[in-house]
């Protein structure tokens, strides 16, 4: 299939609640970003993370094999961690055209959020 998508990505809105409800890692409260590789060769992508009142963070690299899906969650991304209870905006770069989706669930309470979006491609 022809690869589909584009090479830059950005999410503007990040927030990882500092709490959670329910079992986990199920219900651990996270933001995550869906990258979808349609193409016949893997992505090599480097995700940045950008604060209000510090310095960017990352970039961080994770590969999506060709004709694959990832799931990232910005929980996992480590080495610096990216900060729970505070806002942060995200620019996600690949050597191929991907898809890129942002996704949130906040389970603070019991009575759960899902918050899904589509970034913004340049």
């Amino acid at each position: 299939m022809e690869p589909l998508g584009a090479t830059t990505w950005v999410i503007a809105e990040g927030y990882i609640p500092g709490s959670s409800t329910g079992p986990q890692p199920q219900m651990l409260s996270h933001e995550t970003v869906c990258l979808l590789n349609t193409g016949d060769e893997d992505a090599h992508v480097e995700i940045t993370v950008f604060l209000a009142d510090a310095e960017p963070l990352g970039p961080w690299r994770v590969t999506v094999p060709a004709r694959r899906t990832l799931h990232q969650r910005f929980n996992d991304l480590t080495d610096p961690p990216v900060p729970r209870d505070a806002d942060y905006a995200s620019v996600i770069r690949s050597d191929r055209p991907i898809v890129a989706q942002h996704t949130r669930l906040d389970s603070r309470q019991a009575a759960n959020a899902l918050l899904s979006t589509i970034a913004y491609a340049a």
